[in-house]
Parts: C-alpha cells; structure tokens; sequence
C-alpha cells in the first residue's frame, strides 16, 4: 500500500484528491498539512511538517506557494518524493524546486490533466507549421477564487509554443495599449475569471480567413486529481530528478 501525505488536504483541490484517494485500492492517506486543521476521523491534519510523526512513501502538494520552503525542507529531510501541482510560483520558487530535486525525485507540473498535456503537444505543433502565416493568442478562463492570473498553464502553453519557435515570440498580457497594432512577433495571452469554471484554455491561430482553434475544457476538478495520482505512482521509481507530465505521457 502506498502512503501519502497531502499538502493543503483541506483545500478545494485537497479534499477532491482526498476522495480519489479513497477509492485507490493501491494508495491510503497517512496524514495532512493545512493551515485549516479540520476535525478529520480518517488521518491525522496539523498545520506544519514540523509537528509530523507519521511517515509516507510520497507527497503529494495542492496548497499555497507559500509553504514551498517547509514543503522542501521535510522531503529533503526524510527523502520523500514529492508530486507538486501548486500553482503560482515566482521564478525562484522554480529555482528552488529545481535544486531540490537534486536530492529527491519530484514531479512539478502546474497542470496535472492529462488532456491539457496532450494539446500542449498539439499546439508545439502546429505553432510550428503556421507560424509565418498566423497570429497566436491564448484565452485562459477559470473561477472567481483564483488567485494568480494568467494561469500557470497559460504560461506552459505560451513557453512550449514559444519554444517551439526558437524563443521568437514575446508575450502580451491584456490588449490596453496606446493604440498600437498587434505585433506579429508576440503571443497574446488573456485571462478571464468568473463563476465556478473549473478551467479552460484556448489557443487561437489566426491566418488570412482562416482561423485555428484548439481547446481544453475542464468539467471537473477529478482530472487533476486523478493526474496527480498517476504521478506520484510514476515518480516512486525514480532516481533524484525533476520530472513532468511530457516524462509521464511519454
């Protein structure tokens, strides 16, 4: 049976994993970090890594950039992988993980669908075919709560198109300008929050009358849920190494 630690277990995403936990035969939760200590009659829920006792097999992290250095900290200390599908992370925060990992495998992905990971190599393609023809614009849509803005996957898919591209592209937040026109070197992204979307990307190819259109929508937060499961079961037999969706589609 594999053990389990969930970081922010109390969290919207917390308790969705909690429950596809549940119904693994091959996985059981051995405790929860999260600053809301709920009564829990299923596993024991502190606030901090400090106070742990119970030991795990892996991690699994759904929480708040902020507890990155504690997060670290005890997966270092007890070489516990890691799976990380918290989102909203500095570029030293990347930084961090990446040295991190140099002691301890983790899995980092700020999108942990499987389907999402599949149409960024979808649109690494065809970013590729039509770029001297067509305009790119990306339209990211998600919830009322969330707190960062464009989403991490905004950036995964405008990286990997970008990428893709030779690092050609700069990329444009928002369309308030001085009246200037479109540059045909950027990548427009854009952000929409309203209601209960759970999460929908879009990336947009626009050529003379014709346009592209390539999409993902999330119905229900299981997705990644279910993705960061697969993960953690992946990441247990690896070496020290930072690893990703592309490393487990593959």
């Amino acid at each position: 049976m594999i053990k389990v630690i969930i970081n922010g277990c109390n969290g919207h995403m917390g308790q969705v994993l909690v429950q596809e936990i549940k119904k693994d035969r091959e996985m059981t939760i051995t405790a929860g970090i999260d600053r809301y200590t709920n009564n829990n009659d299923d596993f024991t829920v502190l606030t901090q890594f400090n106070n742990l006792k119970e030991k795990a097999d892996i991690i699994i992290d759904f929480s708040h950039p902020s507890s990155l250095p504690d997060l670290l900290d005890y997966s270092i200390r007890n070489h516990v992988p890691l799976v990380i599908a918290t989102t909203g992370f500095t570029a030293h925060e990347i930084e961090m993980i990446k040295t991190a990992s140099e002691m301890i495998p983790i899995f980092y992905s700020a999108n942990m669908s499987l389907g999402i990971n599949v149409l960024l190599n979808l649109v690494k393609k065809t970013s590729k075919t039509l770029n001297d023809n067509f305009d790119i614009e990306i339209i990211e849509k998600h919830h009322n709560k969330k707190i960062d803005a464009p989403s991490g996957t905004a950036f995964i898919l405008a990286e990997g198109i970008n990428e893709e591209l030779n690092n050609s592209k700069s990329f444009k937040f928002g369309r308030k300008t001085n009246k200037n026109r479109r540059d045909k070197m950027e990548i427009g992204i854009h952000a929409v929050r309203g209601g209960t979307i759970v999460g929908e990307h879009q990336v947009i190819f626009a050529g003379v009358d014709e346009i592209i259109e390539l999409t993902h929508k999330a119905s229900s937060k299981k997705i990644f849920a279910v993705g960061a499961i697969k993960a953690a079961k992946f990441l247990l037999s690896k070496n020290n190494g930072l690893y990703g969706m592309t490393d487990l589609l593959d």
